[in-house]
């Protein structure tokens, strides 16, 4: 069974964190990237069993996840990239289940997955959602900051990406 690592960059999250957190079952490993927080966010982090790495002073959110050391066999580890306002639904849990079971590696001609990501707004979630790519290969190297650039042919995963304006 292939594994999925969470991949988090976080600055003074500790209100949010756990929410995310909560959802990342599916994923056989948490990376929290932190980039310097001055709250309880790194003891949250490791609270749920997550792996911190402490990101290089002024390096910003330009990071590259092949620079982390992620557990297994590196030609078979693919990376879940999230924000720590964002949870997945139990539907995309479901997916990623589902993806590990059949076998990710059954999927090698796609390059990575995409997911809608929907956004809460004053007046509760919005309709519109936006298709991102968020879960690709451990030698992924098209990056957009602290996410993978969003591509064409990806395979879309079933269920949403929430993301959250309020703590």
């Amino acid at each position: 069974m292939p594994a999925i690592t969470a991949l988090l960059h976080t600055e003074n999250d500790a209100l949010r964190l756990g929410r995310c957190l909560e959802t990342l079952y599916p994923c056989d490993e948490i990376v929290i990237v932190d980039h310097g927080s001055r709250d309880a966010t790194v003891h949250i982090a490791r609270e749920y069993g997550a792996r911190v790495v402490k990101a290089a002073p002024g390096a910003g959110f330009e990071f590259d996840p092949r620079r982390i050391s992620i557990r297994g066999n590196d030609d078979a580890k693919w990376i879940l990239c999230l924000d720590p306002r964002e949870s997945l639904s139990e539907s995309l849990a479901a997916s990623l289940f589902e993806l590990k079971s059949r076998g990710i590696e059954t999927a090698v001609t796609l390059p990575a997955f995409s997911v809608f990501v929907r956004h809460e707004g004053a007046g509760g979630w919005n309709k519109e959602q936006t298709l991102q790519t968020r879960l690709v290969p451990r030698n992924w190297n098209s990056w957009e900051g602290r996410f993978p650039k969003t591509t064409e042919g990806t395979a879309t995963l079933e269920g949403n990406l929430l993301r959250f304006n309020s703590p």
